[in-house]
């Protein structure tokens, strides 16, 4: 950007302060660029950018609590601690976004008690990184001859403790989010998980704006985030083309049968 102009006689012209000053000028970033350098810092900020806040015992406990809403053994009384923007996504062979806004999966976790299930072998532990619960699950549907249906499912938390994020899998190989036999949990490089690549999820409040700037940014480089942001805006109905779509066979393959 040029600053004003300076009458300097040319045959002395101070070639070092010139430098000085221009060097001065590039390590001087404005507002864009000090948010591009902190990624953390607006309201574009991934899962990633937040810490626990919150005991280990409870981010494992408040995990184990979400598979109490559709196990039929368990009369409940209060819901997990859902955020007002919570999102739930559930990768091939399942449905993506099955659910958005805490009143929807509210509602959505009295519809699945149709389908009567008991929720054993739950085994949910809290990690110091985000997600900051991860569960590995079996479900058993009265209607499937008593087969059992592996789950691995991850939970993103926002600084309240309330839950941001649902991210599940068919806990089967060649379906999960890493290799199996070497990373158990998705500790190590190369997970594919969508929780860390949403804007706004790593704001205190893990708010998610899927019709904002930073959600649509995302999304021109992400296929992913473009392909959540696009559902959001109407997750009732890609929820029910996705099931259409899904054919006879959609338990047999996530279920493994």
């Amino acid at each position: 950007m040029e600053g004003p102009a300076l009458e300097l006689p040319v045959t002395a012209a101070p070639a070092p302060l010139l430098s000085l000053a221009l060097l001065l000028a590039a390590c001087s970033p404005g507002a864009e660029d000090s948010a591009a350098a902190d990624p953390c810092a607006g309201d574009g900020a991934t899962a990633d950018c937040l810490s626990p806040t919150q005991d280990p015992a409870y981010y494992a406990e408040m995990s184990d609590f979400y598979f109490d809403t559709m196990d039929k053994r368990v009369e409940l009384t209060e819901w997990p601690p859902y955020s007002e923007r919570v999102a739930r996504w559930e990768w091939p062979p399942w449905l993506k976004l099955t659910a958005y806004t805490r009143e929807n999966i509210e509602a959505t976790d009295i519809l699945l008690r149709l389908y009567p299930s008991i929720v054993e072998e739950r085994d949910c532990r809290a990690f110091d990184q985000q997600p900051f619960g991860r569960c590995r699950v079996v479900f058993y549907y009265d209607d499937h001859n008593g087969l059992g249906c592996p789950i691995y499912e991850e939970f993103t938390f926002n600084d309240a403790g309330e839950i941001t994020w649902i991210e599940a899998w068919s806990d089967l190989p060649g379906l999960l989010p890493m290799d199996d036999a070497a990373d158990p949990w998705a500790e190590g490089p190369g997970v594919t998980r969508l929780s860390t690549r949403i804007p706004g999820l790593g704001r205190s409040d893990g708010f998610i704006d899927p019709a904002g700037p930073e959600m649509q940014a995302a999304a021109a480089t992400d296929a992913d985030v473009a392909d959540f942001a696009a559902r959001a805006l109407d997750w009732s109905a890609t929820w029910a083309a996705e099931a259409d779509a899904a054919g006879d066979d959609l338990w047999a393959r996530g279920c493994g049968w």
